[in-house]
């Protein structure tokens, strides 16, 4: 099972439901002093509540000693500090497969979710231990810890008896409880980083009078943009910067600040972080560089920074970043060093690479869209995307999100974040660089086929990113899904003057995944009505070089209320002999007029081009490629939404334990390949079809296990190292009596390593064969892997690929996905493949994954598939242990010491 990860003895930290920071870990013989203070300074009413009576000293020294007993499974204590204050506690003990819990926390901490994240800490460590459900005692007056323990899961459950109430709860997560932590989760984010994004007071450290320097010029942005709060400079003389206010410490500041803005060498980035500790600053963006990325002093460096503001309660943004910003009217923050502040709008930007910010935020001061928020996240020693996605949840500012992202702290955590986000908001990515995912699995088909940026690319299809394929591709995507209607369909119509230009526009569609399709009978008599002279009236529409404006409005307007498009792009060629404005201004109406159609303009020829035309703002592109790939992202973005996003099903005749058995016994043998045998009985645990093979040693238990089998059969090595069989004569098949298969023996039996044993099978047919598998890495976790087998060298490349968890909705898109799907349906008279069984083997190899994530590789190939269901008629496992991976469900802020 994944473990939770102590940073250098210093626990795990995550926030309260006020934005606060709290440090949980288990308790020491240590803490013995800090147990018995919390509860020697309880109120007597607080501790009857806890104990049902008013204990005694010798009470309370009892249960500091339970709680300060070694962890076992058992047994377990988590502790929540806040600094080096101790706030509260939780605890179990163990009774076969349930705990009965206790909680506590100190009165002046309470309603501030502390309770509930360190029942969800205790809950996943005894999940751990194989707890299953977590019971507790309650009097009825104490109504803080019944809307506590009630609240948990979506499985809580309470009974009133003998006085008391009795709770409990599940401790196993579903999608439900998912849900309601994912809330919790949001809005201790929000809270948290109210400081960064809406402060009303910011004091820029380092401001001082030399021009260019980055303190100063943050402190000039600031004070340019008219930022709605107080305004503060910190630098050595305490003197004033251009009419702000200067001081010489923080400490020295006239009043409280939420924000801190640091630009001061590295070295001094720890000094400034512990006054501000001392003050109460909530936030701070760090703009220095040298630490986390300047080696192993500065990344040592950056650990201590973020220790020191974990445990002051403040949130970090960076180091080495460029700042951020918030258009908001009422906020007006420009803490960064960017030339110039973008204009509001609905796009919220985060952006790994301030260079990256730059441009992004360039762009949309020449073309739009606006910008609510922009984030540059530098070396992300603290505030992430994850986080930011969270905050921009509930942002009423933000109605579409853009992230530039290098790296990937918690994929599986932003996998499920990034989905919901996506049910409600465009979220438009570029991820840069190649990862590691997919490049320790070995040298098998199936590994092979989970390549680090098709991984990357599963995660974001599954999760409804728009992935653009450049930084100017995603900004054109951008100025259509900030604030323009979503396309209800894949039709597009294209409406010019330029005939050259339309037939670009309509060769672009195809790649973009949009048709052109031919308009009826009917819309093309009106067409004719409206446009006469027109040189073609079907689509693209061609209204020539001299189409007056009204013909242009007239036939956009019977084109929008025919029904026959989704989305409009008008084109518009400029020339000595029209006006272009003119026929923008007559087309605005109409375009106003239709505001649930989606509508792009291509304009060329014009001295000056507008970025939005049109009170709704629509966008123009100086060349038609680009504005259809746009309206392809957003044709793409809009099916996905309309899609149910599934669920994971039930799945019967699965035994977990059996198989957990089988997993823990060939660890504590040692990890690596399995053998085929140990590999059919893991399968068979989790109900996933696999030939039977015996496995012999000789030619004469050959020809038994053949006899047994039936003829024909198959000879192959047993040897679970061997890769890629048939090529190296691993495998002969077509053996159809006793002389074949001893004739056939020794040759199968060289291939592998001495001993190894030779397997013999039935020999099957089916009209396909598929592979499938599930590649394993720490951070993507496990990766289900779906593609045509056989020899064909143009499907190679033909394969599906899925992050766990699978939902039934998964298994159906990934055959679905396949270039040669229609192999499986019945191609050219043949009989269709049993797609239900294929996906119930898909769904099964999802769960198997999930459940063990030992298994880093599995390679089933090839999968016969037929219209009487599916078989492995191969398999090769290999284990290897799990190690301190992100988890994705666990509420915690990344590690001091995590890069």
């Amino acid at each position: 099972m994944t473990a939770i990860v102590e940073t250098d003895g210093h626990g795990v930290d995550a926030l309260t439901a006020d934005g606060g920071i709290v440090t949980l870990r288990p308790v020491r013989p240590t803490d013995r002093s800090a147990l018995a203070t919390l509860y020697d300074t309880a109120s007597p009413d607080d501790l009857r509540l806890r104990f049902f009576a008013q204990p005694g000293s010798t009470a309370l020294a009892a249960e500091v000693d339970r709680l300060c007993l070694p962890e076992t499974d058992k047994h377990l204590a988590v502790l929540a500090f806040e600094g080096d204050d101790l706030v509260g506690v939780a605890s179990c003990e163990r009774t076969g497969r349930r705990a009965e819990f206790a909680l506590f926390v100190a009165e002046p901490q309470r309603d501030r979710g502390i309770g509930t994240l360190l029942l969800e800490h205790l809950a996943y460590r005894a999940h751990r231990c194989g707890i299953k459900e977590l019971v507790g005692e309650v009097l009825p007056g104490n109504t803080r810890m019944l809307r506590v323990a009630r609240g948990l899961t979506s499985h809580a459950w309470s009974r009133f008896d003998y006085g008391v109430v009795d709770v409990g709860f599940d401790i196993d997560i579903d999608d439900a409880t998912q849900l309601t932590i994912d809330s919790r989760d949001r809005t201790a984010e929000r809270a948290s980083l109210r400081a960064l994004l809406s402060p009303a007071s910011v004091a820029v450290v380092g401001a001082g009078h030399r021009p260019g320097g980055v303190g100063r010029e943050t402190l000039l942005a600031l004070r340019d943009y008219h930022f709605a709060g107080n305004l503060y400079a910190v630098n050595r003389t305490g003197s004033d910067v251009d009419d702000v206010a200067g001081y010489r410490s923080v400490k020295e500041l006239p009043g409280p600040v939420d924000l801190l803005v640091i630009a001061v060498p590295a070295d001094e980035v720890p000094g400034v972080l512990a006054d501000a500790g001392a003050v109460g600053v909530r936030g701070a963006v760090i703009l220095s560089s040298g630490l986390g990325e300047a080696g192993p002093d500065g990344v040592r460096r950056q650990q201590e920074v973020l220790r020191l503001a974990r445990a002051h309660g403040i949130r970090l943004v960076g180091p080495n970043c460029l700042g951020v910003i918030n258009t908001d009217p009422g906020v007006r923050l420009d803490a960064s060093f960017a030339p110039a502040p973008p204009p509001p709008g609905g796009l919220a930007v985060a952006s790994q690479s301030g260079a990256v910010g730059i441009a992004l935020l360039e762009n949309a001061i020449r073309t739009g869209p606006g910008i609510s928020t922009f984030v540059s996240l530098g070396n992300k020693a603290d505030v992430s995307g994850n986080d930011l996605i969270a905050y921009w949840y509930d942002d009423p500012a933000t109605t579409a999100v853009a992230l530039y992202l290098e790296s990937f702290g918690n994929p599986r955590k932003f996998a499920r974040t990034v989905r919901a986000l996506a049910r409600r908001k465009p979220v438009l990515a570029i991820k840069s660089g190649r990862s590691d995912a997919g490049q320790r699995a070995g040298a098998s088909h199936t590994a092979a086929a989970a390549a680090p940026a098709a991984t990357v690319d599963a995660l974001f299809a599954q999760a409804g990113v728009v992935r653009p394929a450049n930084l100017g591709d995603l900004m054109d995507a951008a100025r259509i899904l900030t604030d323009q209607p979503l396309p209800t369909g894949r039709r597009l119509a294209v409406i010019g003057n330029a005939g050259g230009l339309n037939v670009l526009a309509a060769d672009a569609a195809e790649t973009a995944g949009l048709t052109v399709p031919a308009l009826s009978p009917a819309t093309r008599l009106l067409l004719d009505q409206a446009a006469p002279g027109a040189a073609s009236l079907d689509n693209p529409i061609d209204l020539g070089a001299g189409a007056s404006p009204a013909a242009f409005a007239a036939v956009t307007a019977t084109v929008a209320d025919s029904g026959e498009a989704d989305a409009v792009l008008l084109v518009i060629i400029g020339t000595r002999a029209n006006r272009p404005d003119e026929i923008l201004s007559a087309l605005a109406p109409v375009v106003d007029a239709h505001p649930d159609l989606t509508v792009a303009v291509t304009l060329a020829g014009c001295a000056e081009t507008p970025a939005r035309f049109g009170v709704r703002g629509a966008p123009v592109y100086d060349v038609p490629e680009r504005a259809v790939r746009a309206l392809g992202h957003a044709a793409t973005y809009a099916h996905w939404r309309r899609q149910p996003l599934g669920r994971r099903p039930d799945l019967a005749g699965i035994d977990a334990a059996s198989a957990r058995t089988e997993v823990d016994q060939a660890l504590q043998e040692g990890a690596g390949w399995l053998p085929y045998s140990r590999t059919a009985r893991i399968l068979t645990a989790y109900g996933i079809p696999i030939l039977p093979a015996v496995t012999v040693a000789n030619a004469d238990a050959a020809v038994d296990a053949a006899d047994q089998a039936g003829y024909p059969v198959v000879l192959k090595s047993a040897d679970p190292d061997l890769v890629h069989k048939t090529d190296t004569g691993g495998v002969r098949t077509g053996l159809t009596d006793p002389a074949a298969v001893r004739a056939a023996f020794p040759a199968v039996a060289a291939a592998g390593r001495p001993g190894a044993g030779i397997l013999v099978q039935k020999q099957i047919d089916e009209p396909l064969e598929l592979y499938t598998g599930v590649v394993h890495d720490p951070l993507f976790g496990s990766v289900i892997v779906l593609g045509l087998g056989g020899v064909r060298t143009d499907l190679l490349s033909d394969r599906s690929l899925r992050l766990v968890p699978l939902t039934d909705l998964d298994a159906g898109r990934m055959w679905r996905d396949l270039r040669s799907a229609p192999l499986l349906t019945g191609f050219r008279g043949a009989p269709p493949v049993d797609t239900a069984a294929l996906e119930d083997l898909l769904l099964r190899l999802g769960r198997l994954a999930e459940d063990l994530p030992e298994i880093a590789e599995l390679d089933l190939n090839p999968v016969l598939a037929g219209p009487g269901g599916v078989i492995a008629v191969d398999a090769k496992l290999r284990l290897a242990p799990v190690g301190t991976e992100p988890d994705p469900t666990l509420r915690r802020l990344r590690a001091a010491d995590s890069s």
